[in-house]
């Protein structure tokens, strides 16, 4: 069960393509200048089975992607790499934003481990005000990376993606 502060649908600034955007609730970085600071609070959202989610995402025909967002995704990280492995057991690509950089989250708890083996991109570290920019496809500040999951876990290093969609070259 996840505690989530909403789904959008349809959603064309969280990745490539047409995505569902699940967002949790709870975040302990609080970054100065988050575009999401009502996600902060833990524990007032809304309980959300993973199965239900799932249902939601396969209602869009157009939806071949999925991203997680926040709050700190990580910090339910249990439940959505549950989510993660269904919705990667449908053919859905699995990218998730994090405060956390990925070497802290190889670092981290079993379950953040789990989430991590089981999307395929992660957007990891925290917004920086000072480095905000609108230039970065898909991210809020420069200090920010797209990151190849399964290549950075085989490398034990963060291996940022070449893909050309993530990267804003279509």
């Amino acid at each position: 069960m996840l505690d989530l502060s909403g789904i959008v649908g349809d959603s064309i600034v969280d990745g490539p393509g047409i995505r569902t955007t699940v967002f949790s609730q709870g975040c302990p970085h609080h970054c100065p200048g988050c575009h999401n600071p009502e996600t902060w609070e833990f524990g007032c959202g809304t309980p959300m089975e993973e199965e239900r989610i799932l249902d939601i995402v396969r209602a869009n025909p157009l939806c071949r992607g999925v991203t997680f967002s926040g709050g700190e995704p990580f910090a339910q990280a249990e439940g959505f790499a549950k989510l993660a492995r269904l919705l990667k057991a449908r053919g859905y690509e699995v990218a998730s934003y994090t405060g956390y950089t990925f070497e802290q989250l190889l670092r981290g708890t079993p379950a953040q481990r789990e989430l991590l083996e089981a999307i395929d991109i992660l957007i990891d570290g925290p917004f920086l005000l000072e480095e905000k920019s609108l230039e970065v496809p898909f991210r809020g500040s420069c200090n920010q990376r797209i990151l190849d999951v399964p290549q950075s876990l085989a490398a034990g290093r963060a291996v940022e993606t070449a893909q050309k969609r993530w990267l804003g070259e279509y």
